[in-house]
Order: C-alpha cells, then structure tokens, then sequence
C-alpha cells in the first residue's frame, strides 16, 4: 500500500488505467501514475495524432464525462483537476479528438449512449435528455437558433439538478463542456450555417476549384447522381442541387480541386 500510495498527487494515490483511443497513433489500455499530464498522454504515450493533424480536444469519463480542450493539454491528470475543468475520471476512457472533429456532433454522438439507456423512471432524464437530443439535431441541421443555444444550457442544468440518478446528472455533461470551450462552433453552425470542421453533412457544399480542375472527368463519372458536369480538359461544376454529399468525387480527384465548405 505504501508503495502504491508513493505514486500519484496528494488526493489521488497510485495509477490509473485509462482506455485510449480515437485520433492517436497508439490505441491501448495505458496505465499511469495520477498526476500525469494529458500532453505526455497524448504525445509521449499515444505517440501524437496522425497525420501530422493538430490536437483539438479529449475526451475523458466516457459519455458522461466533458471534452478538454487544446489549452488545457497541460493538466495534470487526477479525480479532482478533471472535476474542476467540467469533465471526470469516470470508467478511464480517453477519446482523442483532432482538428478534424465536430464539437457539436461529438456532444450529439454521447448523448446518443446516454438516451438509450436511460431506464426511464424519472422524466429530467427519460424526456429531459430526449430534448437535448432534438435540439443538437436542429442545430446540425442548419435550423438552429442563438435561442437554441440558451435553451440547450438551460435545459442541461435542469438535468443535472433534478434527475433522479448519476446517468442522468451527468449526461449534460459533454453539452455544457462543448458549450463551455468551443461555443464558436455551436454558434458557426447557428448563424453561419456552416460546420467549420466539415462533418455535419446538412451544412455542407461540394465546390470545384477551377484553376485545380484538370478536367480529367474522374469526378463525373464517379458521381452516383450526375451532379458534375464539364467536357473533358476544361474545369468541371457540381450542381448543388443535385449533389447528395456522399464525397466520391472528392475520393477519386487526384489534383485536391474539389472543397467542402
């Protein structure tokens, strides 16, 4: 017990056994003295994020836990650091995200978990959680309002103040972290009706650059719905209202002159 009790910080003794995984070069089950940073997690451990692609955020506690961002990659890793900046330890899972991720529809993908398996007993969770879902799903979409965003924090902390058990309580918490540390996101997708990180789908544009278009038509003729039109050598165009986003075409140009916005 000394032994043990000689690794880690004050309040939180020993190691900790943390499943890593998402964007990290090295996926596992790592186990680490308390206190650790989340930099030598991410970087020295899991070896950095593929593809020389930029940190962006973890997320730790598992659906129930918060995401941390980039500027918090220096915090030591323990029960009460990760409390304290809205996320927690939780069952040990780290979720590595890069520059690549969508905060909103990450928030909307744990919540998915945490709708389905909420036993119903208490309405805050059973229908609670239920709302937030639908009002990331408008937001997504492109119909979101600012009004959606106050809406979505105040619903989330009546969540936390009234639902009868710990899956409820805690399942605001990756809407009030994503909320808290990347609200330009919520807030582009609101007013810009753009996604900046070019995931949620309904907010998307295929675009051909023309001086990039060689004309090769590789992109036509692997549209599946004859969006993309153009005579072979000269640039081509993609009929938005036609396109389907399914990002085929973007797959077979060799020459990057096709864009998502």
């Amino acid at each position: 017990a000394d032994w043990f009790a000689s690794m880690g910080t004050e309040k939180s003794k020993g190691t900790k056994v943390f499943a890593l995984g998402g964007k990290i070069n090295h996926t596992g089950l790592v186990e680490i003295p308390m206190g650790t940073t989340l930099r030598e997690i991410v970087e020295d451990i899991g070896g950095g994020i593929p593809n020389g692609k930029k940190f962006k955020a973890a997320q730790t506690g598992g659906p129930s836990g918060g995401c941390i961002p980039a500027a918090l990659i220096d915090t030591p890793i323990d029960y009460d650091n990760l409390i304290s900046i809205g996320s927690m330890m939780g069952s040990g899972g780290l979720i590595v995200m890069d520059e690549d991720n969508c905060m909103v529809d990450i928030a909307k993908f744990f919540l998915d978990f945490t709708v389905d398996e909420s036993c119903g007993k208490c309405s805050p969770c059973r229908i609670g959680t239920k709302r937030l879902h639908e009002i990331l799903e408008k937001i997504t979409s492109g119909n979101g309002t600012l009004e959606d965003l106050d809406k979505l924090e105040e619903l989330c902390y009546y969540i936390k103040d009234n639902a009868l058990c710990g899956l409820g309580q805690t399942a605001p918490n990756p809407v009030l972290s994503t909320l808290k540390r990347f609200r330009e996101e919520y807030v582009a997708h609101v007013v810009d009706k753009k996604c900046p990180a070019g995931v949620c789908k309904s907010l998307l544009s295929y675009k051909i650059v023309a001086e990039k278009c060689k004309g090769c038509t590789a992109c036509a003729r692997a549209c599946p719905v004859g969006a993309i039109s153009g005579s072979v050598k000269q640039p081509h165009v993609i009929d938005t209202s036609k396109c389907i986003k399914c990002g085929a075409c973007m797959e077979k140009c060799k020459f990057a002159a096709i864009i998502k916005e």
